[in-house]
């Protein structure tokens, strides 16, 4: 069996930081003003209501995301009360 250079297992890994910090930089971003349920045909992937929620595309199952990801979308999320009615954040 051959052995592990610990140098170069070092240096690959170094490398994956690298390759990957960038990714993770631009995710924290975007984390910022577009909502993390939105997926990248501007669907609703949320399992709760949401005042961006539109109607589906002809054919389709999700319901559509009408936000323009330039609002702070956190204050659209419904949350349910403890007597299970749904209310806005914001109120």
């Amino acid at each position: 069996m051959q052995k592990i250079d610990k140098e170069e297992y070092q240096k690959r890994l170094d490398r994956i930081t690298e390759l990957f910090a960038g990714m993770i930089a631009h995710a924290d971003e975007l984390s910022t003003v577009r909502c993390p349920y939105k997926n990248r045909f501007d669907e609703c992937t949320a399992r709760f209501g949401c005042r961006n929620q539109r109607r589906p595309r002809p054919g389709g199952t999700l319901l559509m995301c009408g936000g323009d990801d330039k609002l702070d979308y956190r204050g659209a999320w419904e949350t349910e009360t403890e007597l299970g009615a749904f209310v806005g954040s914001d109120e």
